[in-house]
């Protein structure tokens, strides 16, 4: 709030500067406020005046005199300025100017730190969209928190998103499951020598197998499907595994609060006549060649390091045509944006997929869609590595985490590291109900600010309503509390970089910091006083600590107790 307030100062005195004839500068920078490493540099900086000294032909600091001698403000909402090193300009906001973002923030409530960068313009964000083959993994639980928080912070940034996710139902990995699960229907044990060399091993294909024999009806959001009962239907097989195993995830997703507004089947993407559609424009284009019985993208036109097989020789087509088929689909849908998080393995299919778009030439941006790769999760307990599951086999799965540590915690450690590096989910460490536990550190935090009321009330104070705190901002006066609220007032500015740098971790750091600052102030201040003012106007500071507590947490999908 301050900040957005003082770049419209520093623009319009720019805009003075320049019909006063004192700048010559046809095109004006926009106006970009930092905030120095240093608080000794002050509350903001801003590099306005280098970026003008070459158009004008002066020194950066003689502009950034000019810039201030223009600077009109009314609200008394600069204490003062310096000009520091080759030109930068720091400013020292008024404490009367930060006392006064109490008030608003307390008034706009649950929608603090909600902002209007997007302008209600489309986006799409596709996560999770695992196979059909088995029980959610840990690498698929990252992947649906960073994508949900992520949705979320879209939302806030005034981006009208859209959630997808994509269900790889054809191909190899569901034929095998269609055969592992026919082979348990069967009485074949995977130690058996008729199992199938690439089956799926996991008790749930047990599971799975039963449900079919005994006929059960299993309903997957937009698909319900009842088993034959048949053995030796194989296709059968595997409509009833793919909707049980899909049934099985949304469940888990669920438990997780993921949601979903869009389900999109691959196999769609044939059946309509997608792929053949986006291949044959491509070869209209003249973006294909046929070199030993292959059709061949021509990837290198568009920076790649070789050209890519799109159909092989048998016919079939490679695994990045479907995506180009499916991201066509998602530009004729309408999508501004479109951000896909996923796992680092996939890597290697941006440029394919990005080069299958251009060659289609629809008026597709070279960087679009947008992507979010995480890296894997390590789950330790004790000390060491955890491998398997019960239920699995072969990897822990989300639900596993879940109900051992919790959703909150779940969440909240899956993205309290940047999405690109490697994350190790200390299990011992999620479960503590201490301190050390970053999350139980957050909530905690508003936890306490709930008992503090209560404590109050005894006393016969209450939280002042917002006009009514008016009277009372100036006795919030020491450093700690001006500091407190400096990071009260920057959780929109927060919001805004974390939703267009795609990192949801910097909700975790701000509420970590936050967090701090309050645990510190209440150490060291004693809320209800002697003074009822004081007191009052602490406990007005502490509801609205407790508000931006509980919207960043919100972000996350975390919770706020009131109670620990």
């Amino acid at each position: 709030m301050i900040r957005h307030n003082l770049a419209t100062l520093v623009s319009q005195a720019l805009e003075r500067a320049r019909e006063a004839s004192v700048l010559l500068s046809e095109t004006l920078p926009a106006v970009t406020i930092g905030i120095p490493a240093h608080e000794d540099h002050g509350d903001f900086s801003c590099n306005v005046a280098m970026q003008l000294a070459k158009a004008e032909k002066k020194a950066p600091r003689q502009v950034a005199e000019l810039l201030l001698a223009h600077l009109e403000d009314r609200e008394g909402l600069v204490a003062r300025t310096e000009i520091a090193g080759p030109g930068f300009i720091n400013f020292f906001i008024a404490p009367s100017a930060w006392q006064a973002c109490l008030p608003a923030i307390s008034k706009a409530g649950s929608s603090y730190g909600q902002t209007f960068s997007g302008q209600g313009r489309k986006a799409q964000v596709e996560f999770v969209s695992a196979n059909p083959t088995g029980p959610l993994h840990i690498g698929h639980g990252r992947g649906a928190a960073i994508g949900d928080v992520l949705c979320r912070l879209l939302s806030a940034s005034g981006w009208q998103v859209t959630r997808e996710f994509y269900y790889n139902d054809a191909g190899a990995q569901i034929s095998n499951l269609a055969l592992s699960v026919q082979a348990r229907c069967l009485g074949i044990e995977p130690d058996d020598p008729r199992w199938p060399a690439d089956g799926y091993q996991g008790d749930y294909i047990k599971d799975v197998a039963a449900a079919y024999l005994a006929k059960e009806t299993v309903q997957a959001d937009d698909q319900q499907v009842t088993a034959s009962g048949d053995p030796q239907d194989l296709d059968a097989i595997r409509r009833f595994a793919v909707a049980a195993l899909r049934r099985e995830q949304d469940q888990d997703l669920k438990a997780f609060d993921v949601h979903f507004d869009n389900y999109f089947l691959e196999s769609s993407l044939y059946s309509d006549g997608k792929v053949e559609a986006a291949v044959q424009a491509i070869i209209t284009n003249g973006h294909s060649y046929e070199q030993e019985g292959a059709l061949w993208l021509r990837t290198t036109d568009f920076g790649d390091d070789k050209d890519r097989v799109m159909r092989k020789s048998d016919g079939g087509y490679t695994y990045f045509v479907p995506d180009v088929a499916y991201h066509l689909d998602k530009w004729q849908r309408g999508f501004v944006r479109v951000v896909n998080e996923q796992g680092a393995d996939h890597h290697s299919t941006i440029t394919r997929v990005r080069a299958g778009l251009q060659a289609l030439n629809v008026g597709i941006p070279k960087d679009w869609p947008e992507y979010v790769l995480h890296q894997m999760v390590t789950v330790m307990r004790g000390g060491e590595e955890v491998k398997i599951s019960k239920r699995a086999g072969s990897y822990v799965t989300l639900r596993d985490l879940i109900d051992e540590v919790g959703r909150d915690a779940t969440r909240f450690f899956f993205v309290m590291r940047k999405p690109d590096s490697q994350l190790v989910f200390d299990i011992d460490l999620a479960k503590q109900q201490s301190l050390d536990n970053p999350v139980y550190y957050i909530q905690y935090a508003h936890a306490r600010i709930c008992s503090i009321f209560e404590n109050a009330a005894e006393k016969g104070l209450a939280v002042p309503n917002a006009a009514a705190a008016d009277l009372l901002l100036s006795r919030l006066e020491t450093p700690e509390e001006l500091k407190l609220i400096k990071l009260l007032d920057s959780l929109p500015d927060v919001v805004d970089e974390a939703a267009r740098d795609f990192e949801p971790h910097r909700i975790v750091y701000y509420l970590t910091e936050l967090a701090g600052q309050f645990h510190s102030y209440y150490n060291k201040t004693k809320v209800v006083t002697g003074d009822r003012q004081v007191s009052e106007a602490r406990l007005f500071l502490l509801a609205v600590t407790r508000q931006v507590l509980r919207n960043a947490l919100s972000l996350l999908g975390v919770s706020a107790p009131d109670k620990m």
